[in-house]
């Protein structure tokens, strides 16, 4: 089997999708993270496709470290990773389809059937009684866990920040057997980090992401030796060389890679084998709820190292809500979602709707 070419849409002028054609017609699909599309859709089509083509798609170990040298991955990181990620994805598709087997198999075989789903609320606007109304109609709806994002982005100890307001008012709307989760993307400093994260302790929060940003890992460290609550890290780095040092030096608690950036399948399983060796648990970072969600539900059906509830995003995504791309769409019922136990990824995209929204 050979690769004859490679596409790019970029879905409601927002969403990188990849197809991947072969010469038996299997065609792999695949998804990007979403930030700079533009970006993505040139690095695929001007310096990895040429990579690819001719080549055999299912080894895609060979595959990686072809569109890693074209692309200078290990140099340029960032919007390389993010289109190597959605192309390897797409890969282990033809992969699965040619062998005729799920991706959680290839993995090495499913400990789960269903992957529970937390609800997670990106919005950054609502007072603390709004979020928890929101967080207590999630509840009501099946999910066992919630997050918010309660920090003002790019600042450092905003005085309008209100952590611990918000998370007071979720805990007495949802009660004490609720998870709930608190994003604060890097926005304190290494004494109010700790002195926030005290008080979330004293509020049962399940566990307590980026405190202090990915870069400092001295800083999360230090707020990660201060406390007891679980921290969580990992969304904003991509290869197994910053997971290794985010372990030893982050000193983190909790793992949180994210597949179409970390990048795809080949990388994400040596993340995996690096978590299980240091005996850290992995939470997966996803806002993509499409085919990241249902990459993501390969690799949380076939690791272990991956016990607690996952991300599901709660906003309102064009391509899931308006103009649905999955010819069957997710469907959380009770907080879950069923592992695809079809060929590949498992799913199909409406054709109907890709034409309808894509930029080729």
């Amino acid at each position: 089997m050979k690769i004859t070419s490679v596409e790019c849409l970029i879905l409601d002028g927002d969403y990188p999708f990849v197809r991947v054609f072969t010469d038996e017609g299997i065609t792999g699909i695949g998804e990007c993270f979403r930030r700079q599309p533009t970006v993505v859709k040139t690095l695929i089509e001007d310096l990895l496709t040429p990579a690819l083509l001719g080549k055999d798609p299912t080894e895609t170990e060979p595959r990686f470290k072809d569109m890693q040298k074209a692309g200078s991955g290990l140099e340029m990181g960032g919007a390389v990773w993010s289109a190597i990620a959605g192309l390897d994805i797409a890969l282990w598709d033809i992969k699965g389809k040619a062998l005729n087997q799920p991706i959680w198999k290839l993995l090495g075989g499913k400990v789960r059937d269903k992957v529970r789903m937390y609800a997670s609320s990106m919005n950054r606007n609502m007072t603390p009684l709004e979020e928890a109304n929101r967080a207590a109609h999630f509840v009501e709806m099946g999910y066992s866990g919630y997050k918010l994002h309660s920090a003002i982005p790019g600042a450092i100890d905003d005085p309008r920040d209100e952590t611990i307001a918000t998370v007071t008012e979720v805990r007495r709307a949802v009660g004490d057997d609720i998870d709930i989760l608190v994003d604060v993307n890097g926005s304190f400093s290494v004494h109010h980090g700790i002195e926030i994260g005290k008080g979330l302790e004293a509020l049962g929060v399940f566990h307590y992401e980026e405190p202090r940003p990915h870069y400092d890992l001295e800083g999360l460290a230090q707020v990660a030796d201060a406390l007891t609550i679980p921290i969580a890290a990992g969304e904003m780095i991509y290869t197994l060389y910053e997971y290794r040092d985010l372990i030893l030096n982050g000193r983190v608690d909790i793992i949180q890679p994210d597949i179409v950036k970390a990048p795809g399948f080949t990388e994400f399983q040596k993340i995996a084998a690096l978590c299980t060796a240091f005996g850290k648990p992995i939470t997966v970072h996803n806002t993509q709820p499409i085919l990241s969600t249902v990459a993501h539900l390969h690799v949380c059906a076939a690791y272990s190292i991956i016990p607690y509830s996952q991300e599901y995003n709660i906003e309102e995504i064009s391509i899931r809500d308006r103009w649905p791309v999955l010819k069957e769409p997710l469907q959380v019922k009770e907080g879950f979602l069923d592992v695809p136990n079809g060929p590949g990824l498992g799913v199909e995209l409406d054709e109907a709707i890709l034409k309808k929204l894509s930029v080729s």
